[in-house]
């Protein structure tokens, strides 16, 4: 078996098979989020959230952020969030593989970033397969999407309430159905 660490090796995109030596590593750092999530999920106060969103990131959070709580995310480590973002209510980020949330991006309440997945054979079906979201510039994702794992959301994009994105959307482009389609070019 894999020494690498188990995170390292998520952020690398490696299948994590369920019975990874390292594997109860990933539901130990869960449940410290969770911890870290319930105070903040608990808190009014934007630089209290701000600053316990830092500790789940393990990255600063700059000021110009903002987060409508409850959120959820299991891991946290491995989201990184521009400036001027905007986080609306009931998001939910599974990061494993990793988010990037450039500077800009607008994400509606009840959106999921999923950057993870499974294998669909059912006897391998509890692998982990991570692979990372990236949301670029001045994005805006619509209230109730989905973004799955490995998509590239581009700069300016917008994505259409309800939507489930499962591949690249070009730079400048409305998205919106299931799967999601281009609709237009803005």
């Amino acid at each position: 078996m894999d020494k690498t660490d188990i995170f390292e090796r998520l952020r690398n995109g490696e299948t994590i098979p369920p019975n990874d030596p390292q594997g109860y590593r990933m539901r130990e750092a869960s449940y410290s989020t969770k911890a870290l999530l319930m105070k903040m999920n608990n808190s009014a106060d934007p630089a209290e959230i701000r600053s316990l969103l830092s500790q789940i990131t393990d990255r600063v959070i700059d000021e110009s952020v903002g987060v409508f709580t409850p959120l959820y995310i299991n891991y946290g480590k491995h989201t990184k969030i521009g400036k001027n973002v905007f986080i609306n209510f009931n998001c939910t980020f599974l990061d494993l593989g990793g988010i990037t949330i450039d500077d800009n991006v607008l994400i509606a309440p009840n959106v999921s970033l999923l950057s993870e997945g499974h294998l669909l054979s059912p006897e391998n079906r509890h692998s982990l397969i991570p692979k990372p979201i990236h949301i670029k510039r001045n994005a805006w994702i619509g209230a109730g999407a989905t973004i799955l794992q490995g998509v590239t959301i581009g700069e300016n994009a917008v994505i259409a309430a309800g939507a489930v994105v499962s591949k690249d959307v070009p730079d400048n482009t409305i998205v919106g159905g299931i799967p999601a389609k281009v609709i237009k070019t803005i």
